[in-house]
């Protein structure tokens, strides 16, 4: 069974960094991608980032880019979302989650698409 366990949360001041993990485990097949969504109260669910097939295939939200990296590492077992000069309206809870037979991220993966997701984590910037 696919699992994915978000963590790396936190309070930071604006314009810190946080760095969030999502532990990948149980995928039988290599053709997915992870993506990063993240809901603010009060707000929709938003995909931000999406990684597929090596780290040449990923896509980044116009809000999130230059600012976020996303990545994985070698064995694909842990994948990164590298968040740099945060903001106050970065804070929302983050999400990671799978979609299966995608090898490449054209664009930001729908929401409904998705096939695995994580519990989430928390962050939240103080301004």
């Amino acid at each position: 069974e696919v699992q994915l366990v978000e963590s790396g949360g936190g309070l930071v001041q604006a314009g810190g960094s946080l760095r969030l993990s999502c532990a990948a485990s149980g995928f039988t097949r290599d053709d997915y991608a992870i993506a990063w969504f993240r809901q603010a109260p009060g707000k929709e669910r938003e995909g931000i980032s999406c990684i597929a097939d090596s780290e040449s295939s990923t896509y980044y939200a116009d809000s999130v880019k230059g600012r976020f990296t996303i990545s994985s590492d070698n064995a694909k077992s842990t994948y990164y979302l590298q968040m740099n000069s945060l903001k106050p309206e970065d804070t929302a809870v983050y999400y990671c989650a799978a979609d299966m037979y995608v090898t490449r991220c054209s664009g930001l993966l729908p929401l409904g698409g998705m096939d695995y997701w994580g519990k989430g984590t928390l962050v939240t910037v103080s301004s």
